[in-house]
């Protein structure tokens, strides 16, 4: 684990430290940035899951957030802690999309998870119409940031802060 510690930031192997495993596998809602198509950032919240090497995130058909994603496909992806010391995960890259009729699996996972197996089931059952379309959002990182604020810390932290902190950087 030691190797993960020297790491630069935007490394993909900084995926496999122990914060980056916790914030991917918590159930959390992650930010995600982009660009419009009147070229203005977007953030928007956004429920995911990880699949071991891709983000997913299941949008519905049709949507600003579907065009603009098609024309702008670099995205960035902030899932962050706020108690405690702050534990940041931020991915960066170019997502992939693929419609899809009816409810998109992981999004039904996600839901599940979030809402709890009842009332997931029952929200689903309730979308699950004929002529649904969901769109997967898929990212594969090829930039990973990590600061836990204990062992990563932001780049160019002054010395005295680290001092204070008990970093050893």
């Amino acid at each position: 684990m030691t190797f993960l510690k020297g790491l630069p930031q935007g490394d993909v192997r900084l995926l496999d430290t122990p914060t980056a495993q916790h914030l991917l596998r918590t159930p959390l809602v992650a930010r995600m940035a982009y660009t419009g198509y009147d070229q203005k950032p977007r953030l928007i919240p956004v429920n995911f899951l990880w699949t071991g090497d891709e983000l997913v995130v299941g949008a519905f058909a049709g949507t600003y957030k579907i065009r603009d994603l098609r024309a702008r496909p670099d995205v960035s992806i902030c899932i962050d802690t706020a108690d405690g010391p702050p534990q940041v995960l931020t991915l960066r890259g170019r997502v992939t999309m693929s419609e899809v009729e009816g409810v998109l699996p992981e999004y039904a996972t996600m839901q599940r998870q979030g809402m709890g197996e009842e009332a997931g089931n029952a929200y689903l059952e309730a979308i699950d119409q004929p002529g649904l379309r969901m769109v997967r959002i898929g990212l594969r990182p090829t930039w990973v940031g990590v600061l836990d604020f204990q062992d990563r810390f932001p780049g160019r932290t002054p010395k005295l802060v680290l001092a204070a902190l008990g970093a050893d950087q």
